[in-house]
């Protein structure tokens, strides 16, 4: 089995990583400069010096806000959707349906 894409490194929270991956290197290294963020962010805010437990605070941060995001997007309909479902409305008032 052949391995597909390119190998881009990056540097996460003073660690060197070659990651192999489809696409454009740019966004892999804008993907680490956000995960090197966040462990930063959270090393600064916890006593631990444990790289790995730095990693998972951040991996759990970084969830959450992907569910919340996610959670916030189902509960509030986006704005095409709304406006299509007002025109819908509109469109049956006018029909007489």
């Amino acid at each position: 089995m052949e391995k597909r894409g390119s190998v881009t490194q990056v540097e996460i929270f003073g660690q060197t990583y070659n990651v192999r991956a489809e696409g454009d290197s740019s966004y892999i290294h804008d993907l680490a400069r956000f995960v090197d963020s966040r462990m930063k962010e959270v090393a600064e805010r916890t006593a631990t010096v444990d790289t790995t437990k730095i990693a998972i605070l951040a991996a759990l941060n970084i969830s959450d806000d992907l569910h919340q995001r996610e959670k916030s997007r189902k509960d509030s309909p986006s704005d095409a959707t709304a406006r299509a479902e007002r025109l819908i409305q509109k469109l049956d008032a006018a029909l007489g349906s």
